[in-house]
């Protein structure tokens, strides 16, 4: 081995002819390619898009769908996925809508130390992009129509106790940390957003990417950063105004409070007009 990463750095940083050959056989190695005339190459990718196609279909249709719907105590119709078999890890309740789609790698894992019988709804219409995680402790419920990118992660407990000596022990967290998170509908969750346990999501909000949500958000929101601040309003559908909090009436300054109404305001920089004599 020593002999050989000897030559190695020999061929490498040595002047010798030889050596100076050498490397110019490695760099000619390196950038050899083929041409590649469209009337050969479009019929081999055209070839390769089928062949594709068809397995990817074979595999969501005859295995990762069937093998997610086993996993579901109850599950609607039009349930979709992508060709991933979804990660599902311990013992709970699946409960999954109408026409929900899930487009990528999921994983589901139950604390089943830490409830007696964990619960994930997922509701109609729902869908679920690559890389999205779940851990339920208690209950995590998602609504109808709502929209949740590529590498969100949902967490109704932290997993561990906060106590230091609990920790190291192994012990589940204690019952009060594992707080239910619920995701009312049409809600729009963008990439790698953490919600955090006790949650709540109001509808028609927007979380925006990378965000970390630890309360509640109210309806027709977007909210951003972390921790998770209101940056804006989203006007509501007819018929659910109501849902949306009342903007706070701006108070009048003391100066403004106190002005007698009939004497006008006094413009910055100009000074009160004289009366004549």
């Amino acid at each position: 081995m020593r002999k050989a990463a000897s030559v190695r750095h020999w061929a490498a940083n040595s002047a010798h002819p030889a050596a100076a050959a050498l490397r110019w056989l490695r760099d000619r190695w390196r950038w050899f390619t083929l041409p590649a005339p469209k009337v050969l190459v479009l019929p081999m990718l055209w070839l390769f898009l089928a062949l594709r196609g068809l397995v990817f279909f074979l595999r969501r249709l005859l295995l990762a769908e069937p093998l997610f719907k086993a996993y579901c105590t109850r599950h609607g119709r039009g349930v979709r996925t992508g060709i991933y078999i979804p990660w599902v890890q311990g013992r709970g309740e699946l409960v999954v809508g109408d026409y929900v789609y899930i487009s990528g790698k999921l994983s589901i894992i139950f604390g089943a130390r830490f409830s007696s019988r964990p619960r994930l709804v997922i509701g109609d219409h729902t869908d679920i992009s690559h890389e999205t995680s779940f851990v339920v402790g208690r209950e995590i419920v998602i609504g109808r129509h709502v929209q949740i990118a590529g590498g969100v992660a949902f967490k109704d407990s932290g997993g561990h106790p906060a106590d230091p000596a609990l920790r190291r022990s192994g012990a589940p967290p204690d019952g009060t940390d594992v707080k239910p998170i619920v995701v009312h509908d049409n809600v729009w969750i963008g990439s790698g957003a953490l919600i955090l346990p006790g949650s709540e999501i109001g509808e028609g909000s927007i979380v925006a990417a990378r965000a970390v949500v630890s309360g509640t958000v109210p309806p027709y929101t977007v909210v951003a950063g972390n921790p998770a601040r209101k940056v804006g309003t989203l006007v509501p559908p007819e018929g659910r105004e109501h849902l949306v909090p009342p903007s706070p009436t701006p108070r009048a300054s003391p100066v403004e409070r106190t002005r007698d109404p009939a004497r006008p305001a006094r413009t910055p920089g100009k000074p009160l007009a004289q009366g004549g004599g």
